[in-house]
């Protein structure tokens, strides 16, 4: 939507116009009193245009002559000076321009010199102006000479007042003029420069706002809209920093980092207390400032005085500068930062102590996930917002359940009543629930946090319940003892206090023990299922990796993903990483040993259930097991657990002949629980083929398929054998 000048703005522009006018004024009157006394026959006429074009397309030699016996140095447009605070006073009858002229002390001359680059750009007869003062068509800017020419009453303030377009002059270091060099030279001197005022200064002078097209394609501004409803936030947060951003001074600078994972969270709170300020937020993304890469600098600079001049906040995430080869790039910004005004947020999911650099007043703000009370807060703020009702207990167990911050929270409830709106247009049955249940927000919440470790882990979706898992008494016991500590975790430590005596961490570290196909991964799915958590395997020899500092690279990563869904991670294959650990002998073995240490410390640190499988319980040593929450074992089954499994891995819908004797299975096949599911299983897929019931000649030859993978025999005289 395009901005409208307002009178008022206009009103401010005219009095430094107005000034200019005078000083070009006397400039082109004595122009042209230098062009008359020519001798040449080429004669100034009335209109601008005329005289400027007899005046510099073929300069005659008695006007060089004459020009020569100038006092050098000497202004060649000497004029009547007006008093030289004339520009200040002049300023401070315009807001804008007495604020310009207060924040970089610019002293009266500076702001001519802004006035003389602004004209061009409302109007453009200023350009045939400085062209025939100039004695060049081809110059319609201000150089740095006219400039001089104009401002400059003797050859000595002409001299002085160069200074005033050095690299390190207040105009030029803050970006508000540029001084270009003249294309049609090689080398130009200084004052054959040209001045440009940058384009967002004269955005400023005008009181437009929005972005500058030059940050367009890596940054967005939004707008403070108090008609807005303001999504749910960190309140907490947001709060503390609004008290800092109240102790500081009128536009001092002040930065804070802001540490965590949720960066859409994180953007939330940025809006929200730029919301609360009543000032617009530009939000950069530092992969589109980066390209390409020889623009950073620049980009950089273009957009702190962006922020300078909208009285903006400006959010910017730096994980992008962070690696090796930007490691100048990263330091060259930190500098830019210690020049910055304003109020900058910077975002992160390192701890910035971490980061081993400093910055000017940064204050770090952690974006830890909040406790669960304070998510049960936002939980009930996210359902009450669109009509749904879940009781206490409901509300009580997603708020416990998922480390969630109200960003997310917020869209698990949406999704969910998204699809429960779906759901009933597909079936076009108005019976339907109109509102979402706690399933329908489980599965939102599972939804949206799955793709953050489908790429690092797998999930495992077909999950048992208790009534299907053969283990024994003790077994069984443990599994259930693992689903109580979890559910009743803040009970335990923090209304009764435990987190103040405990040292260790509150996850729940377990260790599965025993053969292949014994239960080990059915087991982590009914813990999955009570809970009604997700299930992700994770392959640790896949994880393993032979470049040092690789492994745990791929272990953070693994469990920063998990953080949020508080998903049950199942390390299958333990082995590859927890062997039975010997002295050091070499380099190898000292890394094998910090990666087991690095994973036993972030287990510890995880707060939700980590299972490690291994076939080789002997292979692990005491120091490792002491810091396990459970070991449970998984043996192979006996007779009559084997009955209970031939019993529990049908389907209620497979039909069986009469003549399946499962005492007779259970007795003669020694095998374990997975080998008999895979037995059945195929057995089923034979007697789908005929059309059939499964039988027991289908039950045999599914056998000897499973025996010939397990390199073993079964005859018929041995399936027979009583």
């Amino acid at each position: 939507m395009p901005v409208k000048i307002s009178d008022s703005w206009l009103n401010s522009l005219l009095p430094m116009l107005q000034r200019l006018d005078r000083l070009l004024e006397q400039a082109i009157a004595t122009a042209e009193t230098i062009a008359s006394s020519n001798t040449a026959t080429n004669t100034a006429t009335n209109t601008v245009t005329n005289t400027a074009a007899d005046f510099y397309q073929e300069l005659p030699i008695e006007q060089v002559e004459q020009w020569l016996q100038h006092e050098s140095g000497r202004p060649l447009l000497a004029i009547d000076q007006e008093q030289p605070e004339a520009a200040l006073q002049i300023a401070q009858q315009c807001p804008r321009w007495h604020w310009l002229q207060q924040q970089l002390g610019l002293t009266g001359f500076e702001l001519d010199v802004i006035v003389l680059a602004l004209a061009p750009e409302l109007d453009r007869r200023y350009e045939q102006i400085y062209a025939y003062l100039q004695n060049d068509g081809r110059y319609r800017r201000p150089c740095v000479d006219l400039a001089l020419n104009l401002l400059c009453a003797s050859a000595t303030l002409k001299l002085e007042r160069r200074q005033y377009f050095a690299a390190n002059a207040p105009l030029v270091r803050a970006g508000i003029v540029r001084v270009l060099p003249d294309p049609y030279q090689v080398e130009p001197s200084l004052l054959s420069h040209f001045l440009k005022l940058d384009d967002q200064i004269v955005r400023f002078l005008l009181g437009q706002t929005g972005l500058d097209s030059r940050l367009g394609s890596f940054c967005e501004w939004i707008e403070p809209n108090p008609a807005k409803e303001m999504p749910l936030v960190r309140r907490t947060i947001v709060e503390s920093c609004l008290r800092q951003i109240a102790a500081r001074q009128t536009n001092q600078y002040l930065c804070f980092y802001f540490e965590g994972t949720q960066e859409p969270e994180k953007q939330q709170a940025a809006i929200a207390i730029a919301q609360n300020l009543k000032q617009p937020l530009i939000l950069a993304h530092i992969a589109g400032m980066l390209e390409p890469r020889d623009r950073f600098e620049s980009r950089l600079s273009i957009l702190l005085q962006a922020v300078w001049l909208q009285d903006a906040l400006l959010y910017i995430e730096i994980d992008g500068l962070q690696s090796p080869d930007l490691e100048f790039s990263y330091h060259r910004f930190l500098a830019a930062l210690t020049e910055a005004k304003g109020i900058v947020i910077l975002s992160g999911t390192k701890p910035w102590g971490s980061l081993q650099e400093t910055a000017r007043g940064v204050l770090p703000v952690s974006f830890a996930c909040p406790e669960p009370l304070e998510r049960r807060v936002y939980w009930q703020a996210a359902l009450t917002a669109v009509g749904v009702n879940l009781n206490d207990a409901d509300v009580q167990l997603l708020s416990n359940r998922f480390q969630l911050g109200p960003t997310q929270i917020a869209d698990a409830v949406t999704t969910a009543c998204h699809q429960v709106e779906w759901n009933a247009a597909l079936n076009s049955d108005s019976s339907i629930h109109a509102q979402p249940t706690l399933q329908d927000v489980l599965t939102a919440v599972h939804s949206q946090l799955h793709h953050h470790l489908s790429a690092l882990a797998q999930t495992v979706g077909a999950r048992a319940n208790w009534t299907e898992i053969v283990l024994p008494i003790d077994s069984l016991s443990q599994l259930r003892e693992i689903c109580n500590q979890f559910k009743y975790r803040y009970r335990v430590y923090r209304d009764w206090g435990f987190d103040q005596k405990s040292f260790a961490g509150q996850g729940i570290n377990v260790l599965f023990s025993g053969p292949p196909g014994t239960g080990k991964t059915m087991a982590a799915g009914v813990i999955a299922n009570e809970l009604q958590l997700e299930l992700y395997r994770i392959d640790l020899s896949q994880v393993v990796s032979k470049y040092i500092g690789e492994t745990e690279k791929n272990l953070d990563r693994i469990f920063r993903a998990a953080e949020a869904a508080n998903a049950i991670l199942l390390f299958d294959e333990a082995d590859a990483l927890f062997g039975k650990r010997s002295e050091i002998r070499d380099a190898h073995d000292r890394f094998a040993n910090i990666e087991v240490s690095y994973l036993l410390q972030k287990m510890e640190a995880y707060e939700g259930i980590a299972i490690l499988t291994t076939n080789l319980r002997q292979n692990l040593d005491e120091a490792f097991t002491r810091r396990l929450s459970f070991i449970v074992h998984f043996p192979a089954p006996d007779e009559s657990s084997r009955r209970c499994i031939w019993q529990t891995v049908w389907a209620a819908q497979v039909p069986l002949a009469p003549e399946v004797d499962l005492d007779f299975l259970a007795r003669q096949l020694k095998l374990n629980g997975g080998n008999i599911k895979n037995i059945a299983l195929a057995a089923a897929f034979l007697a789908a083929e005929t059309d059939s019931a499964v039988t027991m000649h289908h039950l045999f030859h599914a056998a000897r398929r499973e025996y010939q993978k397990m390199g073993k025999s079964l005859s018929e005289t041995e399936w027979k054998m009583t």
